[in-house]
């Protein structure tokens, strides 16, 4: 009787001592789940978005916008142009920027960023200015814009290709850059040409005005 109440005694100790150590084991495991699990979550949201710098967010939302602008212009010269020269650049705008939209949609949705859907106040009052024109007005009107907008996309692309901080975002700028460059030469070479027939055209109706009254 006495070997058995002491064999009681010795066993209750060494069992709770068992069972404190399965719960802290299980407690540990549970702690260094939740610590991975919490790892994991700021790895996602690193990736989805929320270490891009914000210069780097507002440039793809600028580039977005632009993009999108390149694309609807470029669509309605195709159609209102006049000039053949002048369609096949506004079809190599719908073509070139149409492609680059992509890789920035891309790119977004990695970093989590939501891109605009619709223009900007200033390019769709651009858009719809051009619209209510025609002939050499409106080929005048279009490559005018495209020299003027493609300066500024240039300069834009050349800064983010060396500043950005998003490794993703600055290889995009770097790439899209020799595009913008090559748009702007060209546009620069075809509103000349433009800008002298609007003028060849003025003076035809000034002369034409002139004799009516004469």
């Amino acid at each position: 009787m006495y070997l058995q109440t002491a064999s009681r005694v010795l066993f209750l100790p060494l069992a709770l001592g068992v069972s404190m150590l399965a719960t802290a084991q299980d407690s540990s495991t549970q702690g260094a789940t939740s610590t991975g699990g919490a790892a994991q979550s700021s790895q996602s949201e690193s990736k989805a978005g929320g270490a891009v710098a914000q210069a780097d967010k507002s440039f793809v939302m600028k580039a977005a916008q632009g993009g999108m602008a390149e694309v609807e212009l470029g669509n309605l010269a195709k159609e209102k142009a006049q000039s053949d020269q002048v369609k096949q650049f506004a079809q190599r705008m719908v073509d070139d920027h149409g492609k680059a939209n992509d890789e920035l949609k891309s790119i977004a949705q990695q970093k989590g960023i939501t891109l605009p859907s619709s223009l900007p106040a200033k390019e769709q009052q651009t858009k719809d200015k051009l619209s209510k024109l025609s002939g050499e007005q409106f080929d005048h009107e279009y490559m005018e814009h495209m020299v003027v907008d493609h300066k500024k996309d240039v300069s834009e692309f050349r800064k983010v290709s060396k500043t950005a901080k998003d490794n993703d975002i600055k290889q995009f700028a770097s790439s899209t850059l020799p595009t913008l460059e090559d748009h702007l030469k060209q546009a620069q070479k075809i509103a000349p040409k433009e800008s002298a027939s609007q003028e060849q055209a003025e003076h035809r109706k000034r002369g034409e005005s002139a004799s009516d009254q004469q």
